[in-house]
């Protein structure tokens, strides 16, 4: 077989390979392999094209950028096609670019060039067209030349200027990159994860899928953000004469633009710029994969113009991979402080964005599922941002036969109660809450707190000294606890230890409220634990009552129920409760039959919000007293708030309240409220 026969085999598998990876990566926004990987496979198949000229055509994957856009939006074809950027990888790259410029340009190699390098963000590329001032359309790359119609969803990105003040071109079409922040994805997902939605994946796919909703609404509701970095087309010629001014002169305009940005010389100021970014690259709140260089003179990019994919005044210097592969030797789980299961994939360790990487978290049942991952299996391991690796895709084309599916414990590890898996697979719970070792630091200082049990002098320095020092193993332990023991602890005198002991003692006479808000049941806050304790009047009466019982209850919904029910099933938990009550924890029993008719109270069915700062009593008694009126105290003003209670230095939630026509006391109108 000659050689040209070989490489347009290899040719024809590359560009069938790469064009399937493109359809996973735009068009599904899940890839199969990693940035590094396809950036091999893409230089692999340019080498070929470059030695063998016959090979190249317009059907190549290198004759074109992207995918095709999107069958839901409208298309809109850009003017200006929407180019990719060559690559580079090492220092010499970055040379050889600069001296082909040089040649191109017919330039002296001792003449220094001015480049504008900025991060490469990792998010969308868009374009956004402006006529007289104002926003016409948007558009996303799509396969270079026609984009998807997402003009509603630029709109509601707060940064994008509608309207640009006077003096901008009559036409004028910008080009940037949408993302999502670190602390903005953060935020998304403890959003999803509250709705028990699927979690996104990484910021890229987060910021995609966000763009290509079909209802702008939820776009609104997404933390998207950009930064402009190009013109496409200008009806002003004398604009600027340089990319730098060209940037400055749009940030005239209102448009972001990335503030990493700087002009540099040469080559070598290149290869600064490139180190110095990659020493903060962990520490900046978005993603980035590498450099772009721009040579900044308009005239000489005019001059050196394009090739079929990109140009040729412009590189990307990639930065060393961030994802790699290898294999998951085992999936097991760990207990969190406040009894989450999280599922952890073992791995054969792996270096990736600098560290060795062997453990890797799969957060929930859900996303074991959603990933379809066994024990066996070859994944994709991602860096996020340098901090978190994330497994972002199985390679199921490597998966061996006799890889192992994994099954979700239904008995906690250490305590060995029952899992309760709610949210489709989401919530993962421990329901061994009191007993269980992987909590008992954080059951025990939740126990002691102010709004709780309130034990005066109960730290957090002291729980884990208790505990650390096998003195406490649980919440009950604490009742058993004598002068002696704690006067042998560090930080402690006889007088300390004393009034410690004291207060545990005085913590044993408790309404039944407190005592069950202390018990740490999931979900249960001091407003449930009120209303159960004036529902059901006494443990043993709220331990014997079913899910429907409970659901009954206005504000408790079939999750709630469940926790509840688990937790007084749990034999552990069970135990620690009569070994507090066999210790002298008393609670007053509530005679249920003798509680007003709720239907009665004057503010029953009302919703109030306190704000501001309350001068004559604390806010924790402002909202005791407005409960035994029948009201329901909410932390937030909507269109449901029936009434604002309004203190000193009031903020948001007051003007939200104006806004809303809701009606307003202050404290004094309060407590008129309250003695009636």
């Amino acid at each position: 077989m000659s050689d040209l026969s070989a490489a347009r085999i290899r040719h024809s598998t590359l560009c069938s390979e790469i064009e399937h990876h493109n359809r996973l990566y735009y068009r599904q926004d899940s890839p199969s392999i990693s940035d590094y990987e396809y950036d091999q496979l893409m230089q692999e198949l340019l080498a070929l094209e470059s030695k063998f000229s016959e090979l190249s055509s317009a059907n190549s994957p290198s004759q074109r950028v992207g995918s095709l856009p999107l069958d839901e939006f409208s298309q809109i074809t850009h003017e200006k096609p929407m180019l990719s950027l060559s690559n580079g990888f090492t220092d010499d790259d970055i040379r050889e670019f600069d001296r082909r410029l040089h040649k191109e340009l017919g330039q002296p190699d001792e003449r220094l060039f001015n480049y504008v390098a900025e991060p490469k963000l990792d998010g969308l590329a868009v374009s956004i067209y402006y006529q007289d001032g104002v926003l016409k359309h948007a558009a996303t790359r799509g396969d270079g030349k026609v984009g998807e119609d997402i003009t509603q969803n630029v709109k509601t990105i707060r940064s994008v200027p509608l309207r640009l003040p006077e003096g901008a071109p009559e036409r004028l079409e910008v080009r940037g990159e949408i993302f999502i922040s670190h602390a903005g994805f953060e935020a998304l997902n403890k959003t999803q994860a509250s709705l028990e939605k699927k979690l996104f994946v990484n910021p890229r796919n987060a910021a995609a899928g966000s763009l290509r909703q079909l209802d702008s609404k939820i776009t609104a509701s997404r933390p998207l953000d950009i930064f402009v970095y190009s013109l496409g087309v200008i009806s002003d010629d004398d604009f600027a004469t340089t990319h730098s001014q060209t940037l400055d002169k749009l940030a005239e305009l209102g448009f972001p633009i990335c503030p990493l940005l700087e002009k540099v010389v040469g080559s070598e100021g290149c290869l600064d710029y490139f180190t110095r970014i990659s020493k903060i690259r962990s520490d900046l709140d978005y993603e980035i994969d590498g450099i772009v260089y721009k040579l900044d003179r308009l005239d000489w990019q005019q001059s050196v113009g394009f090739i079929a994919k990109a140009p040729r005044w412009a590189l990307a210097h990639k930065f060393p991979a961030q994802e790699k592969s290898t294999v998951v030797t085992n999936i097991d789980v760990q207990v969190g402080r406040t009894g989450a299961i999280t599922p952890v994939a073992r791995l054969a360790p792996l270096f990736v964005g600098g560290v060795t990487v062997s453990n890797v978290t799969l957060h929930n049942q859900s996303e074991i599922q959603r990933l379809g991952i066994r024990i066996g299996d070859t994944v994709i391991v991602r860096r996020a941002g340098d901090v978190i690796p994330q497994i972002v895709a199985v390679n199921l084309e490597k998966r061996p036969p006799d890889s192992v599916e994994y099954q979700f414990p239904t008995r906690c590890p250490e305590c060995g109660s029952e899992v309760a898996i709610q949210g489709e697979g989401i919530i993962a719970r421990c329901s061994g809450g009191l007993s269980c070792g992987a909590q008992v630091k954080q059951a025990i200082k939740h126990f002691v707190s102010r709004k709780a049990m309130d034990i005066d002098g109960m730290g957090d320095k002291i729980v884990d000294i208790l505990v650390d020092q096998k003195l406490i193993k649980n919440v009950a332990d604490l009742y058993s606890l004598s002068v002696d023991q704690v006067v042998e602890l560090e930080g402690f005198a006889e007088k300390s230890a004393l009034n410690l002991i004291s207060s545990i003692e005085g913590s044993k006479q408790a309404e039944l409220s407190r005592l069950l808000y202390a018990l740490g049941i999931p979900q249960v806050g001091e407003s449930t634990a009120e209303q159960l304790a004036n529902t059901f009047g006494n443990l043993d009466s709220l331990g014997r009552a079913n899910i429907d019982a409970l659901e009954s209850l206005p504000d408790i919904g079939p999750i709630v129920a469940e926790n509840i029910v688990r937790f007084f099933a749990d034999q552990n938990n069970q135990s620690v409760i009569q070994t507090l009550l066999d210790s002298g924890v008393e609670y007053r029993r509530i005679d249920v039959d003798e509680l007003p008719d709720p239907e009665s109270l004057p503010l029953n069915g009302k919703t109030v919000v306190l704000t501001g700062t309350l001068q004559s009593l604390s806010r924790s008694d402002a909202k005791k007293r407005l409960q035994a009126l029948g009201a329901k105290v909410a932390g937030s003003v909507s269109k449901k708030t029936d009434l604002v209670v309004v203190g000193a230095d009031a903020g948001s939630k007051a003007l939200k309240a104006q806004e809303l026509g809701i009606e307003m006391i202050d404290e004094v109108e309060l407590i008129s409220l309250l003695d009636a």
